[in-house]
């Protein structure tokens, strides 16, 4: 993956057909390593294609994929005669309360992924 982001990085510098030691470079600067054999088979199957077009051809491949489940949805039972109604609405506000306990200072107000 790193090797074609790498490429994809070449090209975004203006780079329109980046050779193996382009990438190279740009993968050193980092400290990042190099595996010849994966770099050899992107260069083989990239060779005089346009990136647009190897993008678009991607993306409609993506298309045809599953991405996401479907996920059971919840279904509350009819309450029962008596006025049961309210015993639902207090196990969902035991349920938020737990939820909020579950955040954590200890990263001083910062996270990676906010």
């Amino acid at each position: 993956m790193k090797i074609i982001a790498a490429y994809l990085l070449a090209v975004l510098g203006g780079n329109t057909s980046p050779s193996a030691d382009d990438i190279k470079n740009i993968l050193s600067s980092v400290g990042a390593e190099c595996d010849d054999d994966k770099l050899e088979l992107l260069m083989s199957q990239v060779a005089g294609k346009d990136v647009t077009e190897l993008i678009a051809c991607g993306r409609e491949k993506l298309a045809s994929v599953p991405s996401g489940g479907g996920g059971a949805v919840a279904v509350a039972a009819a309450p029962a005669a008596g006025g049961g109604g309210a015993a639902p609405a207090a196990e969902a506000k035991e349920e938020k309360k737990v939820e909020e306990k579950e955040e954590s200072d200890d990263d001083m107000g910062f996270s990676l992924f906010d």
